[in-house]
């Protein structure tokens, strides 16, 4: 590695922390209904909200409940969304006369912004209307974002409460999260990224002349579909003196995609776009935001649960694992190819194929592992040109859970799952029942700890073969052998993950990924949310158990490795033998043959 990725992945690891405590502290005060500077402006509005739609605040849900109100939530959510890409041609705020977005399409997008996925099949600039980016997408960047916090302060109150049957209101905990943190927090972020030069108007596209004029050739056919060459047999070729720039309200887009983690671009080129992603404070502000809030709901965790250091211990092991990953991935990519290397080109700058020259190996690898970590797949590299190695790490980092910070919400509750995991771990090696947080985990809560975690692999791994067996399947890889295999598996596993990027060769805007991806996003999300709620109910119904000479200390660093270890080696069971036949074989055809 470099000195500036050093440098770098120090910076940024000083901002976040400094920055996650106390945002972490007021998200516990917002979700605790304690009063803040915030909350007493807006008082009046969350009432208002309240009246308006008949809810009634003090009254508490049970789990199942409340799993039935996130379901239907974003069931209706989904629905709306799909209805707005279906009629968009007659809709407003349509200033390019974009046609109807087609009805698998349009499924798979519902399904991925209504899921936090924002897995996109389609190039956005020449896809989607403006008001189908606002009123769609951008709202369910929000919403989606607000029910993975919410389900994991319902968890945390399972934790926190005892012999009680309820873990909260979701219309209140949907409404307080949105209005008091995502809310503002978006407001400012989309303020300054204005001033950074990104953009925020209606206007239609504009036709501007290049300082140059540029030749390419003419995609003219002739009747037998040939293309039409000129008398020396050459392609036709043309000149052109002018470039269409696509305008349109990114700025209020691009705030709630990078803070909720949601990750789908205004542009197709998402966060390599100049549009998007204009300086290099940007790109820095950017990958902050991304881990901002996962990692200020460790602080809320050890604040509500009534001991901060169990939340410290939690952010703790995913920041273990966070440096792992970005040293891992800098360097790689920093050594370039070395096939390259064997045929006389000059890889002492490394692997700069499909970075922005903007932002360089060092920041676009930690973006790439900071986007895969957490629940987010914004990009501003192109990871099918990182090396296999690189390519294999933000995949490896999906494969983890998306629990390394994670998404928001999404990754605290995922990562308290394998807490729950490693104690009973803990517990078989000892012989005694396992507890966490003087709750002790038994049969029940264990069934929905491997329902959370072994349902993610099922769909990603599943549907990998069944694309890989199938001839709609197969038809989508643009580059065959292990490589497209890695392309594949990529897919899947963004979508089951709910993370969103991808590695891009694979032409998946087809009815059959369409549908396969958009039902292992919605059951990647819903099948983890309703075993994780109902063992939130479970907790929050057990008697609080003192802590005794056979307590295990969940706040120390025994526990941190504990931690780290069962991610990982859940992981590595069920992902080594996919990796081996995609980006591990895809390395050891890179050594130079003699």
């Amino acid at each position: 590695m470099t000195t500036h990725a050093w440098l770098l992945l120090g910076f940024y690891l000083c901002i976040l922390l400094l920055t996650a405590n106390p945002l972490g502290s007021y998200m516990a005060t917002v979700m605790e209904g304690r009063s803040s500077l915030v909350t007493r402006l807006s008082g009046g509005l969350e009432s208002f909200l309240y009246r308006l739609c008949g809810i009634r605040k003090d009254e508490e849900m049970g789990w199942l409940q409340y799993a039935l109100a996130i379901l239907v939530f974003n069931l209706l959510g989904a629905l709306a969304l799909y209805g707005l890409q279906r009629f968009q041609v007659s809709l407003p705020l349509n200033p390019q006369h974009f046609g109807n977005v087609s009805p698998d399409s349009s499924f798979n997008t519902a399904i991925s912004f209504a899921t936090n996925t924002n897995w996109q099949g389609y190039s956005g600039e020449s896809t989607m209307a403006y008001l189908t980016q606002m009123l769609g997408q951008a709202v369910q960047n929000f919403l989606s974002a607000a029910t993975g916090i919410v389900v994991v302060i319902a968890l945390i109150r399972g934790f926190a409460r005892h012999t009680v049957e309820t873990i909260g209101n979701a219309w209140v905990d949907l409404t307080r999260i949105t209005l008091y943190v995502l809310l503002p927090i978006s407001l400012l972020y989309a303020v300054f990224l204005v001033s950074q030069g990104t953009i925020q108007n209606f206007d239609p596209y504009k036709d501007v002349t290049t300082l140059e004029v540029i030749k390419y050739d003419n995609p003219k056919l002739d009747t037998a579909g040939q293309p039409v060459l000129e008398q020396k047999g050459n392609p036709v070729t043309a000149l052109a003196s002018t470039q269409t720039l696509p305008m349109g309200p990114v700025a209020s887009q691009e705030a709630i995609k990078m803070l909720g983690t949601n990750g789908g671009g205004f542009f197709n080129a998402n966060s390599a776009h100049p549009y998007e992603n204009p300086t290099p404070l940007a790109n820095f502000i950017q990958m902050l935001s991304i881990f901002l809030i996962p990692a200020g709901l460790c602080v809320t965790f050890g604040r509500m649960v009534g001991d901060p250091r169990q939340g410290w211990a939690v952010l703790a092991a995913m920041t273990v694992m966070f440096v792992g990953m970005a040293v891992a991935t800098m360097s790689v990519e920093q050594q370039g190819n070395p096939l390259l290397g064997k045929l006389g080109v000059e890889m002492a700058s490394g692997n700069m194929e499909g970075k922005e020259l903007r932002f360089g190996i060092a920041d676009s690898s930690l973006f790439a592992t900071i986007t895969t970590l957490a629940s987010c797949g914004a990009v501003n590299a192109m990871h099918d040109s990182f090396t296999p190695l690189g390519g294999l790490i933000p995949l490896g980092s999906m494969m983890l859970g998306e629990v390394v910070f994670g998404g928001v919400g999404t990754g605290l509750y995922g990562m308290l799952v394998y807490a729950v995991l490693a104690v009973f771990i803990a517990g078989l090696m000892i012989g005694r029942t396992p507890e966490y947080l003087g709750k002790k985990i038994e049969a029940f809560d264990m069934k929905m700890v491997s329902i959370a975690i072994l349902v993610t692999p099922l769909l990603a791994l599943a549907g990998t073969a069944i694309a890989v067996m199938t001839t709609a399947g197969v038809a989508g890889i643009a580059n065959p052998g292990a490589h497209g295999f890695s392309e594949i598996l990529y897919a899947f596993t963004s979508a089951a993950n709910n993370n969103g990027s991808a590695f891009a060769g694979l032409s998946a805007n087809t009815p059959f990924y369409n549908v396969m991806l958009g039902i292992a996003m919605w059951f990647g999300r819903f099948g983890v949310i309703v075993p994780v709620l109902a063992l939130a109910g479970s907790l929050a119904a057990k008697k609080r158990i003192p802590v005794g000479a056979g307590t295990m200390p969940t706040h120390g660093l025994l526990f941190i490795f504990l931690l780290i270890g069962t991610v990982v080696l859940v992981s590595a069971l069920n992902y080594v033998p996919a990796l081996s036949l995609g980006p591990v074989v895809e390395h050891l055809m890179l050594s130079p043959t003699p």
